[in-house]
C-alpha cells in the first residue's frame, strides 16, 4: 500500500530544509535506511534514510525545492495492509529504526554513555540552541577539502556540498569524475570542468535597465562592460547567519579589548612538540594551543564562560567548556562544537580539532553539533588579518579572534629583538562581563602563550 513519509524535524527545532538531491526516483526499490535524498537545513547538509522497505511511489518535491517540517516529502509502496502514516511497517522493521543525521544512533545500536547532567538546560535550550553561529574565520589546521572522508556507493566520489555547487552549475559530476580519477571531486574541480564546457546554472539576473529575467548563472565573468547583476535566493546557512548575528548585535551589548602578545614561546613549542615521533600522529598547531590557553583561562574567568537567561532573570555559569571552533566550508563559515574540552590533554585537543574540521570539511556535521556552545574562537589570521571585532554567538557571552602570527621587533629583556607577535581580540556580553574580568581574561591567555609553563600553574 502507499505510505506517506513527511519531513521529520532534522534537528534542534529548525523548521524547514532544502532538498539539495533526491537519490532515488519513483519506481526504484528501497531498503530500509537507505538513503534517498540530501536535505540542507540552516545548519548542516544532512542524508535521509528511508523509514521503510519497498518501492518509491512519489517525490513531493523537487531539488532547489524548500520543505517545511511535518509536509509530505516521499511515499513508499510498502507491503502490508498496515495503516498510513510514518510508523515502520513490521516488528522487524521496529528493531531496525532509521537513523535521521543529526539525531545520532538509533536507540538499538546506541551504546555511548548518556552525558552527566548539566546545570543552566534552559540556557543551552530552544532559540538559543538553534542559533548556533556562523563566524567570519577559519582555523589554522583547517584540513583541505581533497581530505574530506570520500562518500561510498557509485555515485561519483564528492561531498555534499560540491555535489549541490555542481548540480546549481549544471554540471554533471559523472564526467568531471572521468576526468580526475578515483579520488574525491572538489570545488575547484567543478569549477574548472564548468569553465572548460561554459556550464550554467540558474540565477535571477537585473539588467541595466531595471528589468529583473531569469537568465543563467555563468562560471565565468560577464563580457565587460555589462551592468549585469546577479541574484542569489538568501536561505540556509547564509539566511541563519544574517538571522542570528542581527539578534545577537542587537541584543547582548558588545565590546572588544585587544591584546598583542609575544607568542616566541609557544611557536618554540609547537616545533619541538612536532618533532617529537611519539606525537608524529596528532596536529599541534596554534590553535591547539590556543584552545587549551583558553579552557584553562576560563577556569579563572567564569563569566566568559556563562549564559544571560533573560526569561528565568538568571545568569547561568557553565562548569563546562562546550567549546565552538569556526570552520571553513563550502557552504559557507560553521562554527561545530568540542564537548567539555576542559577535559581535554593537548593531544586530545589536537584530534578533537581534526576531527571537527575534517567532519566539516566533507559536509557531515550534523545540527546537534553545532549547537549550545559555550565559548568560541575565530581564527582571522588564516587570512592575514591582524585584529578585529567579532560578533558573539548568540547565547555566548565570549569569543576570542585569533590574528596572525607576524615576525617583528619587539622590546625583549631590555632589547629589541626580533619576535613572533600575535594580536588577540575578545569580545564579550557587557550585561554579564565587566570590563576588569574581560581584560583579565584576555590577560591569561595571553600569559599561557608568552610563558606555555605557566599551564603547570593552573
Amino acid at each position: 500500500m502507499i505510505t506517506e513519509f513527511h519531513l521529520p524535524d532534522l534537528g534542534e527545532g529548525l523548521t524547514e530544509a532544502e532538498v539539495v538531491q533526491w537519490l532515488v526516483k519513483p519506481g526504484d526499490p528501497v531498503a530500509l535506511n537507505q538513503t534517498v535524498a540530501e536535505m540542507e537545513t540552516a545548519k548542516a547538509v544532512v542524508e535521509l534514510p528511508s523509514p521503510y522497505e519497498g518501492t518509491v511511489s512519489t517525490l513531493h518535491a523537487e531539488a532547489g525545492d524548500t520543505v517545511a517540517v511535518g509536509a509530505p516529502l516521499i511515499a513508499f509502496d510498502v507491503a502490508g495492509d498496515e495503516p498510513e502514516g510514518d510508523e515502520p511497517a513490521s516488528d522487524a522493521e521496529e528493531k531496525t529504526e532509521p537513523n535521521l543525521v543529526g539525531y545520532g544512533a538509533a536507540p538499538a545500536s546506541s551504546g555511548r554513555p548518556a552525558r552527566r547532567a548539566r546545570r543552566g538546560t534552559a540556557a543551552t535550550s530552544s532559540a538559543a540552541a538553534a542559533e548556533a553561529a556562523v563566524i567570519e574565520a577559519a582555523p589554522h589546521d583547517a584540513l583541505p577539502p581533497s581530505e574530506a572522508e570520500p562518500v561510498t556507493g557509485e555515485r561519483p566520489r564528492s561531498t555534499p556540498p560540491v555535489r549541490a555547487y555542481a548540480k546549481r552549475l549544471g554540471v554533471d559530476l559523472v564526467l568531471v569524475a572521468a576526468e580526475v580519477g578515483d579520488r574525491v571531486i572538489t570545488r575547484s574541480d567543478v569549477d574548472a570542468y564548468a569553465e572548460r564546457i561554459g556550464a550554467t546554472g540558474s540565477a535571477t539576473t537585473t539588467a541595466s535597465g531595471g528589468e529583473t529575467t531569469d537568465a543563467p548563472r555563468t562560471a565565468s565573468a560577464p563580457p565587460g562592460g555589462e551592468r549585469a547583476q546577479t541574484r542569489i535566493p538568501i536561505r540556509g546557512v547564509r539566511k541563519h547567519t544574517a538571522q542570528a548575528m542581527v539578534r545577537s548585535a542587537f541584543t547582548a551589548p558588545h565590546v572588544t579589548t585587544f591584546h598583542t602578545v609575544d607568542v616566541t614561546a609557544t611557536m618554540d613549542l609547537i616545533e619541538q612538540l612536532r618533532a617529537d615521533k611519539a606525537l608524529a600522529d596528532h596536529r599541534i598547531g596554534p590553535l591547539v594551543m590556543i584552545a587549551k590557553a583558553v579552557c584553562l583561562a576560563l577556569g579563572r574567568n567564569p563569566s566568559l564562560n556563562a549564559t544571560w537567561d533573560e526569561d528565568a532573570g538568571e545568569i547561568v555559569e557553565n562548569h563546562f567548556v562546550d567549546l565552538g571552533i569556526a570552520a571553513a566550508t563550502e557552504r559557507g563559515l560553521i562554527v561545530p562544537i568540542i564537548r567539555d574540552a576542559e577535559r581535554l590533554s593537548l593531544t586530545g585537543m589536537a584530534d578533537a580539532l581534526t576531527r571537527l574540521t575534517q567532519t566539516a570539511r566533507s559536509g557531515k556535521t550534523s545540527p546537534a553539533e553545532l549547537a549550545g556552545g559555550t565559548f568560541s574562537i575565530t581564527n582571522i589570521g588564516v587570512f592575514g588579518i591582524d585584529a578585529g571585532t567579532p560578533i558573539l554567538p548568540p547565547g555566548q557571552s565570549g569569543i576570542l579572534a585569533v590574528g596572525a602570527v607576524r615576525r617583528q621587533p619587539w622590546e625583549y629583556r631590555g632589547e629589541i629583538a626580533l619576535r613572533q607577535m600575535m594580536t588577540l581580540s575578545v569580545s564579550f556580553d557587557h550585561r554579564l562581563v565587566d570590563g576588569a574580568e574581560g581584560s583579565r581574561f584576555l590577560k591569561d591567555v595571553a600569559d599561557l602563550l608568552e610563558q606555555p609553563g605557566r599551564a603547570m600553574l593552573y
